[in-house]
């Protein structure tokens, strides 16, 4: 079994105009480690939303962004603590890196992260310098790009992670979502919640974004939230008969016909999630910790024991 479905050279980033004067920049194939961002070009600065995963990707990211406008970068809005939104955080020296409280707490927590070992052993990571924000908040925060009002809220639970935030533009019905939302790829909560993700969604639906721009994958509208739910719902279900029928989630997973969402890239995910939806099961608070390394084991073996696949 392979992590994802690469049958060709992946195509380079590109900066997509999804409103006047905002940008999505989309990083295909949107698998592990290869995450979009995004960026609003004002005339007197730049916001940029979210950083990438390498020193290379972030610095193309940096390139990208030049090419549009040669207005300095002025803010930096993590959308959660995850590397491949944050590990490239330390190359906006000149930038205010903003986060919710939880993205700064997680992202001194984990230092360098030691689990990046579970991916292919090819990848080239350059220069890491673990830099967390420095403006934190704990509900929400407002930035302004010129007279565009950007409203930064933390969900208020776990979903993806413990730590998320969206970036929601009300005057163009405008989203960049962070990683409650994947186009394509398989939701991933180990680290966060199955219920606080299905709850998260719905919130989002609530806004009435005609535009979104997913962690991963391309842009989209308001139609790619029913199939994440519908994989969320998946991975329960599968989980309350994994649990009745006395299976651990490793086993669960590979009794399991992952049907209609066997093409999402990264489908030794289902694993991942499964430990997290066993221990909400067993009535653990959402985002309680759980034990991350014998599930990103258990994803190894899943993936016939091979590191998982990692392109960035």
């Amino acid at each position: 079994m392979s992590s994802s479905a690469h049958d060709h050279p992946l195509p380079p980033p590109r900066v997509e105009e999804v409103s006047d004067g905002v940008y999505a920049y989309l990083q295909p194939d949107g698998s592990w480690w290869i995450n979009n961002t995004g960026f609003l070009a004002g005339r007197r600065g730049v916001v940029v939303v979210d950083a990438c995963s390498t020193e290379r990707r972030t610095r193309a990211f940096r390139d990208a962004i030049g090419k549009v406008t040669d207005r300095p970068i002025t803010t930096l809005v993590n959308t959660h603590h995850h590397g491949d939104h944050t590990f490239g955080n330390w190359l906006f020296p000149e930038a205010t890196i903003v986060g919710h409280e939880g993205v700064r707490e997680q992202i001194i927590a984990d230092g360098v992260p030691a689990y990046r070992a579970a991916w292919s052993p090819g990848v080239e990571w350059g220069k890491m310098e673990p830099t967390p924000p420095f403006l934190t908040f704990t509900d929400r925060i407002t930035v302004h790009s010129d007279e565009l009002r950007c409203e930064v809220r933390h969900v208020g639970h776990a979903a993806h992670t413990t730590n998320d935030s969206y970036v929601w533009i009300p005057e163009r019905r405008l989203l960049f979502s962070g990683d409650l939302v994947f186009n394509g790829g398989t939701p991933f909560v180990l680290m966060g919640s199955v219920a606080g993700a299905l709850q998260a969604v719905e919130q989002l639906r609530g806004l009435g974004a005609e535009t979104i721009v997913p962690g991963h994958g391309e842009v989209c509208g308001p139609e790619a939230y029913e199939p994440v739910e519908g994989y969320l719902r998946f991975v329960q279900e599968t989980a309350r008969r994994g649990r009745e029928a006395g299976l651990t989630p490793l086993e669960a997973a590979r009794e399991t016909d992952l049907g209609e969402w066997a093409g999402l890239l990264d489908a030794e995910r289902i694993v991942g999630n499964l430990h997290r939806a066993y221990a909400e099961l067993d009535g653990h608070p959402l985002g309680a910790p759980i034990d991350l390394a014998t599930a990103i084991l258990d994803m190894i073996t899943y993936n016939g024991g091979q590191p998982l696949s990692c392109l960035a």
